[in-house]
C-alpha cells in the first residue's frame, strides 16, 4: 500500500472488538511516533502506554465528551511534550500522533485521536490537569493527546480522492 493509500484509508475508529492489540504492533506504532519529525530534531515528545483497564476507564473522563471509546480500547498512548525543551512541542507531538495514527491503520489496528490540550474534563478541570494528575506527569510536560488503540471490525470507509476539497489549495497567492 502506498502512503497516499494509507492516508486515504486512515479514519478515526471508535468501536473495538475487545481483542488484544499484539505487543509487536504497539511497538511498531510507538516506533512510528519516535521516527516523527521535530523542530531542530529536539524530539520533545514522550509516550505513556496505558493498558490497565481501570486507568483506561478513568482516561475516558479526561474529556467532558468525545472520549468514551477509550474505556473499550485495549490500549492508549498518551502523548506529552517537554515544554522546556521546545517551544514547538505541540506541533512536534502532533507530528508524532499523526505518524502513530497512520501506522495503526496500516497495521489493521483501529485508533482515535483524542485531543487533550485546551479541552475540559468531565469534572470541570482542564483535560491536561486531569491527565497529569492521573498519570503522575511532571509539570514541565504538556499533554497533547491520547491515541486510543483497539482491534476493530467496524472500520469506516476510506476517503475518496475525488471528494478532496481541492478549492482549499492556493498556488502562488491566496
Amino acid at each position: 500500500m502506498d502512503l497516499l493509500e494509507v492516508m486515504r484509508n486512515r479514519r478515526s475508529v471508535r468501536t473495538y472488538t475487545g481483542e488484544a492489540v499484539p505487543e509487536d504492533k504497539v511497538d511498531q506504532i510507538l516506533k512510528a511516533g519516535l521516527l516523527s519529525a521535530s523542530g531542530k530534531n529536539l524530539k520533545p515528545w514522550e509516550f505513556i502506554v496505558v493498558r490497565d483497564k481501570e486507568v483506561l476507564a478513568k482516561l475516558t473522563k479526561s474529556r467532558a465528551a468525545g472520549a468514551a471509546m477509550i474505556e473499550h480500547a485495549d490500549c492508549a498512548i498518551v502523548v506529552i511534550g517537554d515544554t522546556e525543551k521546545s517551544d514547538v512541542w505541540t506541533e512536534d507531538c502532533s507530528a508524532a500522533m499523526t505518524n502513530m495514527h497512520l501506522m495503526a491503520d496500516c497495521l489493521g489496528v483501529g485508533s482515535c485521536w483524542v485531543q487533550g490540550r485546551l479541552r475540559e474534563a468531565s469534572d470541570g478541570r482542564m483535560t491536561e490537569v486531569f491527565i497529569r494528575d492521573l498519570l503522575g506527569i511532571p509539570d514541565k510536560y504538556g499533554v497533547e493527546a491520547i491515541l486510543s488503540l483497539g482491534m476493530t471490525n467496524d472500520h469506516p470507509a476510506a476517503y475518496s480522492l475525488d471528494e478532496l476539497p481541492m478549492e482549499k489549495v492556493h498556488r502562488e497567492r491566496f
